[in-house]
């Protein structure tokens, strides 16, 4: 049994798409809380982080949107996951825009440094978000989380962040929408990245388990951030930056069962939910489906509905 504390992150400034901020509150109506309390774990639903007082801030891009904004988010989201480890739970962030990830990753990070384990990061999503505040182009900070996380230049505004993830310790998998700029920043790093290219090739299984023995040899803690568009838009179309080839129902399940089995998470991101593009809550009830194959459910457990 896990305890777990589910954290809302109702984040809306990494990106210009009004309507990410529903997410916490739509995972609840989906019923995330009885999905995982029925499999056996101690859920406390801790209710929604507020970024506090905006500090003033600007950067040297002027295409950089909301800073303050994400600013607060960061610092708030820090703490709260940081808490949550130290109290001895499992965060679930429910977002809310994937630059959560700059406070969920580094609450995540401040903990791994106290308790002297190295972090891994699975970040399962269509994009590699390897910008930084410099080189985005079109701004939006849910781009940059990534190369926070890395410890990448460019990050000035931001809390330094504790304890930068090593390279060779992120995974990203699902990938299939990467600029030239970042596709020739990733070339120069040992990050892992597992495009759809690549998975078509070798099926799921295998580049997965590779780095979650890699995890499991470092007695390292695993933070997982999952973004809606991992998923294939066809199964899962409240998302913003929709990009057709994404992983299918069996396939998200599957890694989402791996992952339980491996018993290696400590901490999970769910983002970039935006019900606002859904329809008839059918993502939100997908994404609560894939949180319970994350927490022990298996998919022939799964009951008769449909999600057209």
């Amino acid at each position: 049994m896990n305890r777990i504390s589910l954290i809302g992150a109702p984040v809306d400034s990494g990106q210009r798409r009004r309507g990410c901020l529903m997410g916490p509150i739509a995972y609840r109506v989906a019923g995330i809380e009885r999905e995982l309390a029925e499999l056996g774990h101690e859920v406390t639903d801790l209710g929604d982080v507020a970024p506090g007082e905006l500090p003033q801030a600007e950067c040297p891009n002027p295409a950089v949107d909301q800073l303050p904004e994400t600013l607060g988010w960061t610092r708030a989201l820090r703490a709260r996951v940081a808490d949550a480890l130290d109290g001895g739970t499992m965060p679930v962030v429910m977002g809310g825009d994937h630059s959560l990830a700059l406070g969920s990753v580094a609450g995540a990070a401040q903990h791994a440094a106290q308790a002297g384990r190295p972090l891994f990061l699975l970040w399962l999503d269509a994009h590699s978000d390897y910008h930084t505040p410099l080189t985005t182009v079109s701004g939006n900070l849910h781009g940059t989380p990534v190369a926070y996380i890395a410890g990448r230049a460019g990050f000035d505004a931001f809390p330094a962040f504790p304890a930068p993830i090593p390279a060779e310790n992120i995974c990203m998998f699902g990938i299939r929408s990467v600029d030239a700029a970042e596709h020739a920043a990733l070339r120069e790093t040992k990050i892992t990245v597992n495009d759809m290219r690549g998975l078509d090739e070798r099926g799921i299984v295998a580049p997965l388990r590779e780095f979650l023995d890699r995890v499991r040899a470092a007695n390292g803690m695993l933070h997982v951030s999952l973004d809606v568009d991992f998923l294939d838009p066809s199964i899962a179309p409240a998302v913003g930056t929709t990009v057709p080839g994404g992983a299918t129902f069996r396939e998200a399940h599957l890694v989402c069962e791996l992952l339980h089995e491996s018993g290696l998470m400590t901490s999970l991101d769910l983002v970039e939910l935006n019900p606002f593009m859904d329809e008839r809550g059918r993502t939100a009830r997908l994404m609560v489906d894939l949180a319970g194959s994350l927490f022990g459910k298996k998919v022939f457990d799964l009951p008769t509905r449909s999600f057209l």
